[in-house]
């Protein structure tokens, strides 16, 4: 019986801490460094990118657009598996408080978000580079 639970006890630990799919793990930074990103999961099969640091700037510019508090912000939401490298869902503008449909793909240490206003329309992407925690 004890090795049964002990058995459960880390299976849970070692799902908890299995590592994300397909390379999106560990903490990115938008093209200017002034915003950084960590992936986690967030729901059933979902990632969110929840920025982790950001520059004074980059906290002036949220907090103009009506964000408070930027670190701590999910700004890449429920994205859900699109293919290889590649998630789906929404992505979050803390200048603009607006939320767009978009993209995330990973090319190895290179993330290129993509977020478009309806239907493909006004679409804007950039280049994320992997960074070290």
């Amino acid at each position: 019986m004890i090795a049964r639970l002990a058995l459960a006890l880390g299976a849970t630990l070692l799902l908890s801490t299995a590592p994300l799919p397909d390379g999106i793990e560990g903490v990115w930074a938008n093209p200017h460094n002034s915003v950084h990103v960590r992936y986690e999961k967030c729901g059933k099969g979902a990632l969110c990118g929840t920025v982790v640091w950001a520059s004074d700037k980059a906290k002036a510019d949220a907090k103009r657009g009506g964000t408070d508090e930027l670190v701590g912000t999910q700004i890449f939401r429920n994205l859900y598996k699109d293919g290889p490298n590649r998630w789906k869902g929404k992505v979050f503008v803390p200048d603009i408080r607006k939320t767009f449909a978009g993209t995330v793909t990973i090319e190895g240490d290179k993330m290129v978000g993509r977020g478009c206003l309806v239907l493909g329309v006004g679409c804007k992407s950039q280049t994320w580079t992997r960074i070290q925690d």
